[in-house]
């Protein structure tokens, strides 16, 4: 048997054209969980990742932080809700990534603006009322990650060794919920908290499946500059 470790990507790159790309400090934190891991866990049996780049980089810097070189598996389910595509039907007055900033630039703390945006735009997707307008539902987003977190699981509790799994707060979150028991619309609740490279261990056993650390930063102890949310 082993653990599912649940890994949020490192910094990704707050109002550039292209936010799916790790800043530097989310680099920095990347690396310092790999080290971290080094000093106090196993090795992993296995390391998997949602599709997206900051993803990849999120894996490879830590890989690399612990002295690893491992084979990445790829699980398009573990990859995050398309947050474009939300806004984009949540504030369809706002044509394009450049409306979008210069709506944020004219707000006093431009990222609480955006998590203002955000939260109503997770919300409207969640309702219900909308699934039409959405190129992935609410229901489908939801269920191929515990469906991917079934999968993980079965395997994890068949073989020896934990599972790393670098992959988003959307899907942490709607694990966190699933394990926890919290309704599904309040899944996004969850997920407003998780620290970047924030750590969740999933134990698996015979009672299958079960939340025993949520959103832990051991590697970024005395680091405060390198504690980040978005």
């Amino acid at each position: 048997m082993g653990d599912l470790l649940l890994i949020r990507h490192g910094q990704a790159s707050f109002g550039a054209t292209d936010y799916d790309r790790l800043s530097p400090v989310g680099e920095q934190q990347s690396a310092r969980l790999g080290m971290w891991f080094a000093a106090h866990e196993a090795p992993p049996a296995h390391v998997v990742r949602g599709a997206l780049r900051r993803h990849a980089q999120t894996a490879e810097h830590c890989l690399r932080g612990a002295g690893l070189d491992a084979p990445v598996e790829v699980i398009p389910a573990l990859d995050e809700l398309d947050h474009v595509d939300l806004l984009a039907r949540h504030r369809p007055d706002l044509d394009g990534h450049e409306a979008f900033a210069a709506e944020l630039r004219a707000s006093a703390d431009p990222h609480r603006a955006f998590q203002q945006m955000f939260v109503a735009a997770v919300d409207r997707w969640t309702a219900g009322a909308h699934d039409h307008e959405y190129a992935r539902t609410w229901p489908a987003f939801r269920h191929g990650v515990l469906d991917a977190l079934a999968a993980l699981a079965a395997r994890a509790r068949d073989g020896e060794g934990d599972t790393w799994v670098v992959t988003s707060g959307g899907p942490i979150a709607v694990i966190a919920a699933q394990l926890f028991g919290t309704p599904p619309e309040r899944s996004f609740a969850l997920s407003w908290p998780l620290a970047n490279t924030g750590l969740s261990r999933v134990r698996v056993n015979g009672a299958g499946p079960q939340m025993v650390t949520y959103n832990a930063w051991p590697h970024l102890a005395g680091a405060a500059d390198l504690l980040t949310y978005r």
